[in-house]
């Protein structure tokens, strides 16, 4: 553990050193083609890090930050587009913490003066419930998994594979709240938000562009969706072009993620999750090419459309999501580095309170 710490700690100064090179080179370089060279060497240095960290809970987090996000940041910044460009007029500090973490600003309102008061107490009730489930469903994994070490039955490959699903949105959700909340002290600006309670989707449309992951859709929409669709509208005109664009997004998120498997398993790709990615696509587009077919004359009603929606998107996740993950084992290893986490945790919270103890009677 303390050589991963050590090795952690290292990725963290190289990227704070390569995003002060970034920043640096944004206001020394125009924006094109030149500033992009500049930052060809920082991208492919984001892209290996990962690689230096084997803790499944590190790894993802520095792929999904830095090989993704932050380099997907930085080819927009080359042409001066996206949240680091100088229209948002920022200071070094949160070009730092804005480019090293999953957030983005979030877009001024016209009535910025009207909020409602229970805004703060509800996300506040919200994350400490799925904080206290994620907790609770973790040590059911745990004591399944340890139950059936030996044997993969009936019970660990549906129960489990439920729990899995759930458990990832929770730990998505819950750790892009904390992290959101710390970026939100240090920068003093408001954040977009991650989650849209996805589990409330009536549509694949609903899920994957107004609920689910958020900062992904909006940092693919100006990196792959938008050059697509202008390019995909010269050939078949406005109204059908965001069907291939929408098609090449999910197939540059499904690399992206086979990339990030591949950082946690070291193994050779199977292109699962890519294709998870690819029939999400093709099965957006032809929900999209039914609706204009039939003019949103005819609607299934919510609760059956949710429950239709939220049932392709389990299944599918059963099929092509999970079971790469599954076989290099990344499921327990982050179970028990969670675990782990939680002993730690535990046994520092106990020292403090046998030192308050103690002072107390002094």
């Amino acid at each position: 553990m303390e050589g991963e710490m050590n090795n952690f700690i290292k990725v963290w100064i190289s990227v704070l050193v390569s995003l002060t090179y970034c920043y640096v080179i944004s206001k020394l370089i125009s924006k094109g083609t030149k500033r992009l060279i500049f930052y060809l060497p920082i991208i492919s240095l984001f892209l290996f890090l990962p690689l230096k960290l084997n803790s499944v809970n590190l790894v993802g987090a520095t792929s999904f930050c830095y090989s993704w996000l932050a380099n997907f940041k930085l080819l927009l910044l080359a042409y001066n587009k996206g949240p680091l460009s100088s229209s948002n007029n920022l200071s070094f500090g949160q070009f730092l913490v804005i480019a090293s973490f999953p957030i983005e600003i979030k877009e001024k309102t016209k009535n910025p003066s009207q909020k409602n008061p229970n805004n703060n107490k509800q996300p506040t009730i919200s994350f400490t419930l799925k904080t206290l489930l994620l907790a609770i469903l973790i040590q059911i994994c745990n004591n399944i998994n340890n139950n059936n070490k030996n044997s993969q039955n009936y019970y660990h490959n549906i129960v489990v594979l439920i729990l899995y699903f759930i458990i990832t949105y929770l730990v998505l959700e819950t750790t892009l709240v904390i992290v959101a909340t710390l970026a939100r002290a240090m920068v003093g600006l408001e954040l977009e938000p991650h989650f849209n309670e996805p589990y409330l989707s009536t549509s694949l449309q609903d899920f994957w562009g107004k609920r689910w992951n958020l900062i992904v859709t909006r940092i693919l929409r100006p990196t792959v969706f938008l050059p697509t669709y202008r390019f995909s509208s010269t050939f078949l005109g406005y109204k059908w072009a965001p069907l291939p664009a929408i098609v090449a997004t999910f197939v540059v998120s499904g690399l992206v993620h086979e990339l990030m498997y591949f950082y946690v398993s070291r193994a050779t790709p199977t292109w699962e999750v890519t294709s998870f990615f690819v029939l999400h696509g093709l099965c957006l587009t032809v929900e999209i090419v039914l609706k204009k077919g039939l003019c949103d004359t005819w609607r299934l009603p919510g609760v059956v459309s949710g429950a239709l929606t939220m049932g392709f998107v389990m299944l599918t996740s059963f099929w092509l999501y999970f079971p790469q993950l599954i076989r290099c084992k990344a499921d327990v290893k982050v179970l028990e580095e969670y675990g782990d986490l939680g002993k730690f945790l535990g046994k520092i919270v106990g020292q403090s309170y046998h030192v308050f103890i103690r002072f107390q009677s002094q």
